[in-house]
């Protein structure tokens, strides 16, 4: 069983999906809040697999509540965030922060329901189109990087050429084909990617490809 908390200070936007996602024998809501401090003060009690963070709310915003949660434990919940095309540089800023990925509001039911057990399984849920076109608009908004540097220099020619791909929005398929690899080969070289770059998942690293200039806003390497 999946267990799905909800943030959103939009009651009926909660009640929505949780009509979703009960009518489904793999996923239970467990929990429902209205702003960040409210999830994080609930998460210590209440245990979820997956937390659907709306952005913009009252007393703390979904960037800040995401920060709070994937900080506190490596072995918490995962995060996806909620957002409309006009808020996506909070969205950003919130991988940046720890999220998994991020769904537009008005997403499919189907879809929705996907990106939970794909984060559920531990992948990061980005549709690639989606990816692409709001890195390209939003991609100079993205705050600097407070961690310790990263150096691009340690990644292998292949590991640059996979991390270009993964940025411009391919799926492992997709970069299977193109690079005349085994799937499980790409997989692999995305593994050592994130290690190296010590990033949580594949968002993380399409947000840091465009951070570091390795692939510019027309979605080509440098």
């Amino acid at each position: 069983m999946i267990r799905v908390m909800l943030v959103d200070d939009q009651v009926l936007v909660r009640t929505g999906f949780r009509m979703v996602l009960g009518a489904q024998p793999d996923i239970e809501v467990v929990g429902e809040a209205a702003d960040g401090a409210a999830a994080v003060e609930a998460l210590r009690s209440i245990e979820a697999d997956v937390v659907l963070m709306d952005v913009r709310m009252p007393r703390m915003d979904g960037v800040e509540a995401t920060r709070q949660i994937c900080s506190s434990s490596s072995s918490g919940p995962r995060v996806l965030i909620l957002t409309t095309f006009d808020l996506d540089e909070y969205a950003f800023a919130a991988i940046k922060a720890g999220a998994s990925g991020f769904l537009l509001k008005d997403v499919p039911p189907t879809d929705l329901l996907t990106a939970i057990r794909a984060v559920h399984a531990g992948d990061a849920v980005v549709a690639p189109s989606t990816t692409r076109r709001l890195l390209e608009r939003f991609a100079v908004h993205l705050p600097d990087d407070s961690d310790a540097p990263r150096d691009l220099d340690g990644l292998t020619a292949r590991e640059r050429e996979v991390l270009v791909h993964v940025a411009q929005g391919l799926s492992n398929t997709e970069i299977a084909a193109r690079l005349h690899l085994a799937e499980a080969t790409v997989k692999t070289h995305l593994g050592r990617i994130l290690a190296k770059l010590r990033l949580r998942d594949r968002a993380q690293a399409v947000v840091y490809a465009y951070e570091t200039g390795l692939v510019v806003p027309s979605g080509g390497p440098r």
